[in-house]
């Protein structure tokens, strides 16, 4: 029984760790003997310790936890085959003889097991230097086969463009070359002299899980950015190493290794490594650039190629359409916030669209429209029989988006009854038609939207404490209209060129008297509201260009420009306004009620004429005295 830890993820993925007696201390201290750099776990985080093929990993009361097969621990005896997370690293645990060819070992041995003989910097190598070549010529065949190997090495090398290809050839060539019995290429974590991935190979085997290497020893040939050529300790062979330097730092080593008599490693074959390593450390370089820039191309052009059709260019929004970007593809339940108007739905139907779900329905439901009784049945439908009028089965909404996902439009007025459902929904992901006995399966993907504070609906008890955890598992808030000004442009000149379509008459655009209007408002009702008196100023205006007076009344009565033409006639409309209203309200004692009927119009009418006049403030004034 061999008790070990093999990384599958995070930095250190394709190292291997054997268990012995003593304790193996993980953490971000450099102290620890599994050291994570990883903002996410803490200087000291977990223990893993025990003896023979029994092991057990203990948390050291850490701020983000230690997870066995993705459940938080304090204290687990580990099983074969449990998956352990720490920070953004995952280990699976290993007792017995399964196979682990794939991930070679690189710790095992940290101890110094070499002593140093020959020493090189990379640019003495005599195969880097052009003055000297015809001299190693003249010594015979064999630096002539070591120069034709270079030739194809530094022609073939460029053209690969994955760093495991690379690690293949070269070893394929270094063993076609040099007298070497294993060897390793290990490479490092960018800016770190950590190792985080190791291929091995052997000459009677080729790329396999190899003997531990003296990583203490080839981690100073990084360090002093030199090859090294030494005798083993016990004497029976030699080992040569070569750092894999480039301008921007080392990005790991070289290291051969022969227990061959015979066959000893010489200066020559250290002279010819440190020309290898030169060569090969810039392909490496350039494949894993290649690799990072790819990732990062397709983690752009997914943000680009975001599905939607919302409408800015606000920083607000930028931030949105990047929340949208990182949720869609999860499988999580979302929760949208937001005014009414904001365009919620459409943040909703942007998540399904970039998610793995596109391609199955998009059902949206609106619970604030319908009665129980009635939403009950519409979420989860009834069957034949199930109360008055239902005369055949009904499918429900949520069966209806099967594989996809439902939509639940203000979610916050669901009734207690729909809520407990709801919630069986998202736990058990099943549920039972009106009427039905039969449980009936529900792969979906929840997204919800609310206009309510949830957290104020669940101090008052209106809404499920656990249903709002449920539920509230990502958050992405829409910014009222209001909030991102820059945007009311744009929205403006999309909305006024979708409706000139559908209206004979010319529209050129907006007149910069009626931007300077819309600009000015508060829009209290979003961009549903813009979008609506748009509508009206394309279908009812007269001329090519939108103009104020086109616009609806409540907007001029808040948002007439000073300085521009028909200024002065508004504003002494609203001032009139101003004065009739404050005189009814004091002669009312501060009854909004009173007021409109002293005045003859709709209480809700007086309501919105003193926020649009913006009179709140001098009405307080005049409580107060």
């Amino acid at each position: 029984m061999d008790p070990r830890l093999i990384a599958v993820d995070g930095p250190l993925k394709g190292s291997l760790w054997h268990l012995g007696s003593d304790p193996l201390s993980v953490g971000r201290d450099p102290s620890n003997m599994l050291c994570l750099d990883d903002s996410t776990v803490s200087r000291r985080h977990c223990v893993v310790g025990g003896s023979g093929d029994s092991r057990t990993i203990t948390d050291l009361e850490t701020r983000n936890g230690t997870f066995v097969n993705r459940l938080p621990v304090r204290h687990r005896v580990l099983e074969n085959c449990d998956e352990v997370r720490i920070g953004a690293s995952v280990f699976v645990f290993l007792t017995g003889d399964e196979e682990t060819a794939a991930v070679p070992e690189v710790t095992a041995a940290e101890s110094d097991s070499v002593t140093r003989s020959i020493v090189i910097l990379p640019e003495k190598s005599l195969y880097l230097q052009s003055g000297k070549l015809a001299e190693a010529l003249a010594l015979g065949a064999r630096r002539g086969q070591e120069l034709k190997a270079l030739l194809e090495i530094s022609t073939t090398l460029p053209s690969i463009g994955d760093i495991p290809s690379i690690e293949w050839r070269l070893m394929e060539w270094i063993f076609k070359t040099l007298p070497a019995e294993r060897g390793w290429i290990l490479l490092a974590a960018p800016g770190s002299p950590e190792f985080v991935s190791a291929y091995g190979w052997e000459r009677e085997l080729g790329p396999s899980k190899t003997p531990a290497v003296a990583r203490a020893e080839v981690r100073r040939a990084i360090e002093e950015r030199s090859g090294f050529l030494c005798e083993l300790e016990d004497g029976a062979g030699s080992l040569v190493a070569a750092p894999l330097l480039t301008p921007a730092g080392a990005l790991g080593v070289i290291a051969l290794e022969t227990r061959a008599p015979a066959a000893p490693f010489d200066q020559d074959h250290l002279e010819w490594l440190t020309a290898v390593a030169v060569m090969a450390a810039s392909a490496l370089e350039s494949a894993r650039r290649l690799e990072w820039l790819e990732a990062e191309n397709s983690r752009l052009l997914a943000e680009i190629n975001l599905r939607h059709n919302m409408v800015g260019e606000s920083p607000r929004m930028r931030e949105v359409f990047q929340q949208i970007a990182k949720a869609a593809p999860a499988d999580s339940t979302v929760l949208v916030r937001g005014e009414t108007g904001t365009g919620k739905e459409l943040v909703a139907r942007a998540i399904h669209s970039g998610s793995k779900r596109s391609a199955r329905p998009f059902v949206a439901i609106n619970c604030a429209t319908l009665s129980e009784a009635l939403l009950e049945s519409e979420l989860f439908g009834h069957e034949k029989g199930a109360f008055t009028g239902a005369i055949a089965q009904k499918r429900g909404k949520i069966e209806v988006a099967e594989g996809g996902t439902p939509f639940l439009d203000e979610i916050g007025e669901l009734a207690p009854l729909l809520q407990a459902k709801l919630l069986r929904v998202l736990q058990e992901r099943e549920f039972e038609r009106v009427g039905g006995t039969r449980p009936i399966r529900a792969d979906i993907r929840l997204v919800a939207a609310t206009n309510r504070d949830l957290e104020e609906a669940t101090t008052a008890g209106t809404f499920r404490r656990d249903l709002y955890y449920r539920i509230h598992v990502i958050t992405i808030t829409v910014p009222p209209l209001r909030e991102r000004r820059e945007d009311i442009p744009l929205l403006a000149s999309y909305f006024v060129s979708r409706f000139a379509e559908k209206t004979p008459r010319r529209i050129a655009g907006i007149s910069p008297a009626a931007r300077a209007c819309l600009n000015l408002y508060d829009w209290p009702g979003n961009v549903r509201e813009l979008e609506n008196a748009l509508e009206r100023a394309v279908v009812l205006g007269s001329s090519e260009l939108i103009a104020p007076e086109d616009l609806p009344e409540t907007i001029l009565e808040r948002a007439w420009p000073a300085g521009v033409a028909g200024s002065q006639y508004h504003e002494a409309v609203s001032e009139a306004k101003r004065r009739l209203i404050l005189t009814a309200m004091e002669e009312a004692r501060g009854s909004c009620q009173e007021a409109a009927r002293r005045l003859g119009l709709n209480p809700t009418y007086l309501s919105r004429l003193i926020r649009n006049l913006n009179l709140k403030p001098a009405l307080r004034s005049a409580a107060a005295k």
